[in-house]
């Protein structure tokens, strides 16, 4: 069947105006985005920012190959950037932010000068052997990271075509079919930027390929039932059932979280909880009980993962010039981790630990 929908409107910013027309065609190879009035062309990042509007592009920091704790089986993981939380004990801290960033790694620079030379705005600068940015005049173009032979810098985040992601994930298939696994969207937060996860998982659904979303449930209801629609999996997260504690923790409060989780269970979705051990903040038996208690309550839990806190997110915190906010980062003895699991299990609740 042909036939198509156009979009149009007007973006202005203090540097151009311009308006524009959106063309979502079927077959879906002729969406694409028009300027129909432009002075002067905007930069190529603008065009990519209305394209994520549209659902067209999304911001992926990382795509993960043959994981084997993001859901059943061997699989492909793709982080989503952006997320509205802020726990302090993030694993990919570099995912919170909306924005793509270059990060700089002084260790491995070998202060030879090429990425000052690549950039074309000339926004770099050598000072003390330590490549210096200026930040108004960098346009993230990724010039100094392709240059430099130290690998010395890295562009975090970069923009993707459905028919991108759909053939990063379809690299795998083999092992997905072998294995009985499948594509974890992960992050950040992946429901952030729903319309593209949504082109994305039903694409893989049309290849058969099994889908599992990771999301923390901090999300609008409607978005939530929306991607339900086409998720053969969710990995949903716990935090603390502390309504104090969890948007202390992570900046968010803890009522929406619960409630999907009920609307979840309610339109009969694969739910797998997820519940990340962190020292001082949910190891106690108190927690155990309250997180016990609530999800007894809730029909269809697949099973409880819990997952033991690792120290090394406190180097990447650093790593990325981010606070560490955790002041007991120990890692809890597996003795006490099998009281906690032996604790959730008198609510007739199935405990894994791991992923």
């Amino acid at each position: 069947m042909q036939g198509s929908v156009c979009l149009s409107g007007a973006i202005r910013t203090d540097e151009f105006e311009f308006e524009f027309e959106l063309g979502l065609g079927y077959p879906r190879p002729n969406a694409g985005l028009y300027f129909t009035r432009s002075d002067p062309r905007p930069k190529r990042d603008t065009v990519q920012l209305v394209e994520e509007a549209a659902g067209l592009r999304g911001l992926i920091f990382d795509i993960r190959r043959y994981s084997v704790h993001d859901g059943p089986g061997i699989r492909t993981t793709v982080f989503f950037k952006g997320c509205p939380l802020s726990c302090w004990w993030c694993h990919n801290p570099e995912s919170q932010g909306r924005d793509r960033f270059v990060y700089y790694n002084p260790d491995r620079c070998l202060a030879c000068g090429t990425c000052v030379d690549a950039c074309p705005e000339g926004a770099l600068a050598l000072d003390a052997d330590v490549v210096v940015t200026d930040a108004a005049r960098c346009k993230l173009d990724g010039e100094c990271v392709a240059a430099c032979p130290a690998e010395a810098r890295q562009m975090v985040g970069r923009a993707y075509t459905v028919d991108e992601v759909v053939a990063e994930i379809g690299r795998d298939e083999l092992f997905h079919e072998q294995s009985g696994g499948g594509v974890t969207f992960s992050g950040g937060e992946p429901l952030q930027q729903w319309r593209f996860l949504i082109e994305v998982l039903r694409e893989a659904g049309e290849r058969g390929i099994h889908r599992a979303v990771d999301t923390t449930g901090f999300a609008a209801p409607a978005v939530l039932a929306r991607v339900a629609e086409h998720t053969d999996l969710f990995l949903y997260d716990i935090k603390t059932m502390d309504p104090r504690l969890h948007r202390e923790t992570t900046g968010v409060p803890l009522q929406p979280v619960l409630d999907n989780l009920v609307r979840l269970a309610s339109l009969r979705a694969r739910i797998r909880i997820r519940l990340p051990l962190i020292p001082g903040i949910n190891d106690t038996d108190a927690n155990m009980d309250d997180t016990g208690a609530f999800l007894a309550r809730v029909p269809g839990i697949d099973a409880v993962h819990l997952l033991p806190f690792h120290r090394p997110a406190r180097s990447k915190h650093s790593r990325f010039g981010m606070p560490w906010r955790l002041d007991d980062d120990r890692e809890i003895p597996g003795e006490r981790v099998q009281e906690l699991s032996a604790r959730l299990e008198r609510y007739g609740l199935p405990v894994v630990i791991g992923g």
